[in-house]
């Protein structure tokens, strides 16, 4: 364990000096962010946060206004910069760390975030491992909303991560976060590569394992809202991972106590009000489930309890169904396997732009 952290705290802190020092689109990987997002990093973040920006998704919802934000990884702070616009003067946002380089970018640019703000953010990074928030200085419960950018495959304790954001979200809080995922179990050799652990590669869970933990930490169905296929364009790293596919995903996990999801365990309908900043016309909780404004959707039990007793909450308006023969508490969910190949073949018809938005340069 101590190994890895070592690598991976030399491949950020001393490799790399900016995005453009990667290797894979791993990094790069993902569609633009939102048109609200990327005025935010465009016009407020400071250039010396966004140059060593390493994510590989946007895992920043809209609509988070005064919520306590928790940010794994978060490197020179982009992610949480971001957060910090939108959450408001109101809201808090920590970024939790174990690289000093990054830390230093994420802490001395809080000042110019706060002139272009216009107001100074309630904005802290602390100094700890992902796999221990207590000590970090994160408190159990205190979270609304847990971030993460490509770090948790970082991680040589994956399960001890997941469970550490489960006790630190309250009731109803999400894990909304974009991470690189193989479609096989990794050998040795690629899990030990020094490059390839830093670029996210080496690192990769495979997915339905990584979805069983989920459930096991206690998470609701994991959803899945966007996959991307990564390129290896560095022909010994391809070498080594063989005829492997990786994909950057964005997952969102939900933390419903067990008493809320019993009470929704039926069917019903839900109707979008409309309210999240963005978002005026339709929502998109998932891959599956987009929700136009005012439309009554039927939902399986588990997608109402999320709707109903989540932070999503005040945006929906959920009804049991009339028809009880309906009633099911089965995620009505495309196989993730199923999305990964759909994914694999769009890359291939557009093999330009494989590499997402960013294009191993400064995010759009």
């Amino acid at each position: 364990m101590d190994k890895i952290y070592s690598s991976v705290k030399d491949y950020y802190g001393k490799v790399l000096s900016t995005s453009k020092d990667l290797k894979t689109s791993a990094c790069t990987a993902g569609s633009a962010p939102h048109p609200i997002v990327r005025d935010i990093i465009a016009k407020q973040v400071p250039e010396a946060v966004n140059e060593k920006f390493y994510g590989c998704g946007n895992p920043i919802p809209l609509g988070i206004g005064g919520m306590s934000v928790l940010d794994l990884g978060s490197g020179s702070g982009r992610d949480c910069y971001v957060a910090a616009a939108l959450v408001g003067p109101s809201g808090l946002v920590t970024g939790v760390d174990m690289t000093d380089e990054q830390l230093e970018v994420a802490r001395a640019n809080i000042p110019d975030l706060a002139k272009a703000l216009g107001f100074q953010p309630q904005l802290r990074f602390l100094t700890g491992y992902i796999e221990d928030l207590d000590a970090a200085g994160v408190a159990r419960a205190s979270i609304d909303l847990c971030i993460s950018n490509c770090v948790i495959n970082l991680s040589p304790a994956k399960p001890a991560v997941l469970r550490g954001v489960f006790d630190s979200l309250r009731d109803g809080g999400e894990l909304y976060f974009s991470d690189v995922y193989a479609d096989a179990d990794l050998p040795a050799d690629v899990r030990t590569h020094d490059v390839l652990l830093g670029e996210c590669i080496g690192g990769a869970l495979y997915t339905e394992e990584f979805e069983q933990i989920s459930r096991t930490v206690g998470f609701a169905q994991p959803r899945v809202l966007s996959v991307a296929h990564i390129e290896i364009n560095d022909p010994e790293l391809k070498a080594l991972v063989k005829d492997t596919r990786f994909y950057s995903i964005t997952y969102r996990l939900f933390k419903i106590s067990k008493a809320d999801d019993a009470a929704a365990a039926a069917a019903a309908t839900a109707v979008y009000k409309g309210t999240v900043p963005g978002h005026p016309d339709k929502y998109e909780l998932d891959v599956d489930h987009a929700f136009a404004k005012d439309a009554a959707v039927a939902v399986d039990g588990t997608t109402a309890a999320i709707l109903k007793h989540s932070w999503l909450s005040k945006y929906f308006d959920v009804q049991a169904a009339g028809d009880a023969a309906a009633a099911t508490t089965t995620p009505s969910t495309t196989p993730t396997a199923a999305l990964l190949q759909k994914a694999y073949d769009q890359a291939k018809n557009v093999a330009a732009n494989t590499s997402g938005c960013c294009s191993g340069k400064k995010c759009c």
